[in-house]
């Protein structure tokens, strides 16, 4: 039975949505596909993981008068399509548990599975909060802090980012219990306080799909879950359950010792004293005195990199190291041209902010070198 005859972009590029959630090795088979829907003249495409749903709409000129749904392995579908020349006719037939796919004189048959059996995330009740934002304010948030989530930390509640909304402000905090990112942004109405955490992979994903345009984003926090709905995608994921650390008591204030510095060249000096860095340890010392800031690093073959930044600073001295990793991430991450350091003493924590702008504040503890 003939489903669909459409160009390859129409059913490449919602795939291509889709499938950045898909794994290829699940113990269930049927999370290794996508769900493929026609109703009227809209084409969806959803796919899952159990944790996170994407779905994603496109509109096809074709009138098929009859709906359909099929199941088909999502990654070895998006290969054969980007395989397909450019603008080649694509048709899809489904013969009993099968899906071939037809293009000039190629032909491909892929297995289908049942899709009764395609586990979609419950809907929730009404959402308990709602806000709309531009795409690209949301995703320069993530950009801010998701470097500094822990990867896989048997604190779970790590492994993701907090969303909070807190009176007209929505404030996103990310950290592994070495180093912290904080940022805000302000809405234009007041919100009752709603916090979640969301896990590692949406948080990937959602700043992935997101664009760089004034376009809007609708952000529901429901009940267990939070949905975004932007572009044509709508992006369902559950929240992790589990307590947030207090971020403002990790927040230092009152630094005397402090610089400003630009962000760049910061930057082009730490990556090249970081190739001489241990490998293991990736320790970097910060010596600051008046008017110089010396930064070094040692293996252990007793290789070593210096380098020294003017910097306008006239308070005590002070000999501070750090896994330069950390410091790496925030200022490859930040696009303001000039960073402020902030410091107490050898065992205290560093605050890392942009001048005049309260916004955005990145903690990083010291490591001993």
């Amino acid at each position: 039975m003939k489903l669909i005859q459409t160009d390859k972009d129409t059913l490449l590029k919602p795939l291509q949505t889709v499938t950045g959630i898909v794994e290829r090795r699940h113990t269930l088979p049927i999370l290794s596909n996508v769900l493929i829907e026609r109703k009227n003249e809209s084409l969806s495409f959803m796919a899952t993981d159990l944790e996170i749903q994407i779905t994603t709409c496109t509109q096809d000129s074709e009138v098929v008068k009859k709906g359909f749904s099929v199941t088909v392995a999502a990654k070895k579908l998006q290969d054969i399509l980007r395989a397909l020349p450019d603008k080649a006719q694509v048709t899809l037939e489904a013969e009993e548990n099968r899906l071939q796919v037809k293009a000039g004189k190629s032909r491909f048959n892929l297995q289908t599975l049942p899709v009764e059996d395609f586990p979609k995330l419950p809907e929730s009740s009404e959402p308990q909060a709602k806000i709309i934002l531009q795409q690209k304010e949301l995703k320069n948030l993530l950009f801010l802090v998701q470097y500094a989530m822990a990867q896989q930390d048997i604190r779970y509640y790590l492994n993701g980012l907090l969303f909070l909304l807190e009176e007209s402000y929505l404030k996103v905090v990310a950290t592994d219990g070495h180093r912290l990112g904080f940022a805000l942004i302000a809405l234009q109405a007041l919100q009752e306080k709603r916090e979640v955490i969301l896990p590692r992979k949406a948080v990937l994903e959602l700043a992935k799909q997101l664009n760089d345009s004034e376009e809007p984003v609708t952000v529901e926090i429901l009940q267990n879950q939070i949905r975004f709905t932007f572009s044509n995608i709508v992006l369902v994921s559950k929240v992790v359950d589990g307590k947030f650390p207090d971020y403002n008591r990790v927040i230092p204030s009152g630094y005397q010792k402090q610089f400003n510095v630009d962000r760049l060249l910061f930057l082009q000096t730490l990556q090249r004293a970081a190739i001489l860095s241990n490998e293991k340890f990736r320790g970097v010392r910060l010596i600051l005195t008046t008017g110089n800031l010396r930064i070094v690093c040692n293996n252990s073959e007793q290789e070593e990199a210096q380098e020294e930044l003017e910097v306008q600073y006239d308070g005590e001295a002070l000999d501070i190291g750090f896994n330069i990793t950390y410091l790496l991430d925030v200022l490859t991450n930040l696009t303001c041209e000039t960073v402020q350091c902030s410091f107490g003493d050898a065992s205290s924590s560093a605050l890392i902010t942009v001048p005049g702008n309260d916004n955005f504040k990145y903690v990083v503890m010291p490591m001993r070198i």
